[in-house]
């Protein structure tokens, strides 16, 4: 970062994707960062829950294998509370996988946001590359979308087509072909709502963490004093931010599990 470097560039500067042109760029853009670092930390954690669960034992577990089974009990016992069908088969393995992998995403913002930078920059020589792939709100779409549609193919498949299609039409306010409009408008609002608040919620609480450890750092640039205090404050931010990504990642698969629990579910 040379001198000359303005709070407005240096701002810009670690919210700048590193992006790829697919074609001439018209249609498609994809921002290469986020893929990829989605794609590694998916590996490491579900490859990780994977080497622990093929080296468990019946007898006394170590210490890993006891946190793994408290994890899983403890997603498991969620699921339990709000489906009430056969959770084993899809919701409950869904749930552990999203939370897991939603929290890892998230953990990425309490990495040093400069020191990242740099060693990305220097060491790998990657310029305008992004850590955190849910301070991307193309990742939190992508998978609230994801959600969207599995909710979509649940409610066909328990329901059926003319089981879905009657509940479109003929709720919440009755079967009068009359308010068939109505109820379909009603729904459709009910569709659109969901990715939106599903995925804008995750992307605004982790953007805005991110944003508070950026304009901390730049008041490290001012003088011994402003390190020192960006220092202090930037450690108490990443201790209460601890709470924030568990909290933001808890909430994605809770809602999650209660949008696939609506799908089983009629009128």
């Amino acid at each position: 970062m040379a001198a000359e470097l303005t709070p407005t560039s240096y701002i810009n500067h670690h919210l700048t994707n590193m992006t790829i042109t697919v074609g001439d760029g018209s249609f498609w853009t994809l921002h290469l960062d986020t893929l990829v670092m989605s794609v590694i930390l998916g590996i490491m954690g579900m490859g990780s829950l994977w080497l622990v669960v093929r080296k468990a034992t019946p007898g006394v577990p170590s210490k890993t294998q006891a946190f793994v089974e408290l994890l899983v009990d403890f997603i498991d016992s969620q699921v339990k509370n709000t489906f009430h069908g056969n959770r084993h088969a899809f919701i409950a393995p869904a749930a552990l996988t999203i939370f897991v992998w939603v929290l890892l995403l998230n953990v990425m913002d309490l990495l040093p946001i400069d020191i990242m930078a740099w060693v990305y920059e220097h060491v790998f020589g990657l310029h305008n590359w992004r850590s955190v792939p849910t301070t991307d709100v193309n990742t939190t779409f992508a998978l609230a979308l994801s959600i969207w549609f599995l909710t979509i193919f649940f409610s066909i498949k328990v329901k059926g087509l003319g089981g879905w299609m009657h509940e479109l039409f003929c709720t919440p306010f009755g079967t009068n072909i009359i308010l068939w409009p109505l109820n379909l408008l009603f729904n459709m609002i009910e569709y659109i709502s969901k990715p939106l608040s599903h995925s804008l919620r995750l992307f605004g609480n982790i953007y805005a963490g991110e944003i508070i450890f950026l304009l901390l750092g730049m008041w490290a640039a001012t003088g011994v004093s402003g390190a020192f205090f960006s220092a202090v404050l930037g450690a108490g931010w990443a201790i209460f931010h601890i709470l924030i990504v568990s909290l933001q990642a808890f909430i994605f698969m809770m809602l999650t599990v209660v949008y696939l629990a609506m799908a089983h579910e009629s009128h």
